[in-house]
């Protein structure tokens, strides 16, 4: 379900103009979420864990690319402030 790369290599940072993506940042906390959208991100700081609604969690952190498939609905539990690039879609 959930696809982490990690350490996401520059050379993909580099060809997905990861850079010049949004930058979405939280707090410590813990909270659902729906994805309406598939999401691809890459992580600039943070510990986070998501554990998909009926699934095994999954932990992942700074200098990793993840993507999330559309409709997933899952509970994020930052264990660190998290400052990320992200695209939808």
């Amino acid at each position: 379900m959930i696809s982490v790369t990690s350490p996401c290599p520059e050379s993909t940072i580099l060809a997905l103009g990861l850079r010049d993506w949004p930058i979405w940042g939280c707090d410590i906390s813990t909270f659902p979420w729906t994805y309406d959208q598939s999401e691809t991100c890459l992580l600039l700081d943070g510990d986070v864990t998501v554990t998909p609604d009926g699934g095994e969690p999954v932990r992942f952190g700074a200098g990793d690319l993840v993507v999330f498939p559309k409709g997933m609905s899952c509970t994020w539990d930052v264990h660190q402030p998290v400052r990320k690039h992200y695209q939808f879609g």
